[in-house]
């Protein structure tokens, strides 16, 4: 795989993209531990996006302030072409694997 992700950036970023451009941190963390029932500390969602952005995967730019958030801007993240070729890569490579296993052993 040219765009390897690893599992939690692979989840990180399908949500980025699924909440579009109000994705943020702790947008992604709620979404994490109520879709997938998974407990998870928003420093790790923190990490995860900035690696994500090193790597060219997503963008992110500082939102306006808000008065539910004491007049603090929060960081809004957006899926990048980059970041696109990646997801739709990483479904290639697990739908190939999941393609191998024999219909008969899922049932």
């Amino acid at each position: 795989m040219k765009y390897a992700l690893g599992e939690f950036e692979e989840i990180v970023l399908l949500l980025v993209a699924a909440q579009h451009d109000q994705s943020y941190g702790l947008s992604i963390t709620k979404a994490i531990e109520e879709k997938l029932k998974r407990s998870v500390t928003m420093s790790s969602v923190h990490t995860a996006l900035y690696r994500l952005e090193e790597k060219g995967f997503v963008q992110s730019n500082i939102g306006g302030s808000s008065t539910a958030r004491g007049g603090r801007r929060k960081r809004l993240f957006m899926i990048s072409a980059l970041g696109k070729t990646a997801l739709k890569e990483s479904r290639a490579a697990r739908n190939q694997l999941w393609s191998m296993i024999p219909e008969f052993l899922m049932k």
